[in-house]
């Protein structure tokens, strides 16, 4: 295990060196070791943030300096903290099942033209048709690697390869809340409104992020996904019941 500083009030604790070698098993200790963390409950922690092989750390070094007798070596009193915490786990961490059952979560998905403007070039790409492109996409079983970018965006594992499509050489200045698109080996969806250069082969109706939520975020590291195709005409009454709910809540909220 490497703990390399990130700036002066952040370090990284690299878990793995890389993921491409062994995927589940590079996320499941990535996020054993977040679990870890997040139990110790280490003071001066602000916040930890699990990514493909990585745990950041990020905190408050005052705090740290606070609590120990030698103030001037912040980033060696953290991570021997960090150390000591990830050691007590030790064999029977990597035996204990994940805390927080891993969920299963199915994302409708429209792969109609008008959300797809990406899906001839990723089919001519692979040398496939776009239903065959459609097919593939909605039968592998992805996991969350990460959450970044913006807030709630999911980086999933599991891209069939011969759907991986290089990014745009041009990215778009605006893509469409609930876009799915197709990044290199990975496939994500854009849950706000934001610049992307991820080539975009469908969209969903579900709202990925919402403040007013606790957990804000629909999707975390470590879920399983799956792609359920749907019609344009589902889509519309999907986002239809969606709307009607959101204005009951706010009508209710405003009584």
């Amino acid at each position: 295990m490497e703990i390399i500083p990130l700036g002066d009030s952040a370090l990284i604790v690299r878990v793995r060196e890389r993921f491409e070698d062994s995927p589940e098993g590079t996320l499941d200790e990535v996020l054993r070791t977040f679990q870890q963390l997040r139990s110790a409950a280490i003071p001066s922690v602000i916040e930890l943030a699990p990514a493909y092989t990585t745990v950041a750390v990020f905190f408050d070094p005052v705090a740290v300096a606070k609590a120990r007798e030698r103030p001037g070596d912040v980033f060696g009193l953290l991570r021997e903290q960090i150390l000591h915490v990830v050691a007590a786990g030790g064999d029977r961490g990597k035996r204990r099942k994940i805390k927080g059952a891993i969920r299963s979560v199915e994302i409708p998905v429209c792969y109609d033209p008008e959300f797809a403007p990406d899906l001839d070039d990723v089919a001519r790409r692979a040398g496939l048709s776009t239903k065959e492109v459609v097919d593939l996409h909605s039968t592998a079983e992805y996991r969350v690697a990460c959450i970044g970018f913006v807030p709630g965006f999911p980086f999933l594992a599991g891209l069939p390869k011969k759907l991986a499509t290089p990014r745009r050489d041009t990215p778009r200045k605006e893509i469409p809340p609930g876009s799915v698109g197709i990044g290199g080996a990975q496939t994500g969806i854009y849950p706000l409104r934001s610049p992307g250069g991820w080539n975009l082969i469908g969209r969903t109706p579900l709202n990925l992020f919402n403040p007013k939520k606790n957990p804000p975020a629909l999707l975390g590291a470590g879920d399983r996904v799956r792609f359920c195709p749907i019609t344009r005409e589902e889509f519309a009454a999907f986002a239809e019941a969606t709307a009607a709910e959101d204005s009951l809540k706010r009508h209710v909220r405003g009584k």
